[in-house]
């Protein structure tokens, strides 16, 4: 697939533009007619743990070695500026008058935005994320 790359430490690059002819499916397929914000959305449900980041981004190595700490390896995707303001917000998030355009990283937990590195070590030290990677099948 020409618009995927891996990088050191197993990260993803995810070119979310429409591909020229159509590539050979693959686990991280991208149908040409889906928008940016539907690929999003079908990646999250795709994969128990998945972040969104942007290229090179320490926040999102610091997550992944949370994760990994705890014998989670999340799926990480590096989406452009573009890209990232297509990420759906936190369900906390829907109420208040905040831009669209979420900070990066962000992590989803089956399905759910956890939200960024505040967030996920919040829910670390409250004792609530092994039990949410559990739940979910990632543990």
């Amino acid at each position: 697939m020409q618009d995927l790359r891996r990088y050191q430490n197993d990260i993803v690059h995810l070119d979310l533009t429409p591909p020229s002819p159509s590539p050979p499916p693959t686990n991280l397929s991208i149908d040409g007619e889906e928008s940016t914000e539907t690929k999003i959305r079908r990646l999250i449900s795709e994969h128990p743990v998945i972040i969104f980041s942007r290229s090179s981004c320490c926040m999102c190595h610091v997550m992944r070695k949370l994760l990994a700490t705890i014998g989670v390896h999340p799926t990480v995707i590096e989406l452009d500026d573009h890209e990232i303001s297509a990420l759906p917000l936190a369900s906390s998030h829907d109420n208040d008058d905040s831009p669209r355009n979420p900070a990066s990283p962000a992590v989803f937990i089956g399905g759910t935005c956890v939200g960024g590195l505040d967030s996920l070590f919040a829910l670390h030290l409250s004792g609530n994320l092994v039990p949410k990677l559990v739940e979910v099948g990632a543990l």
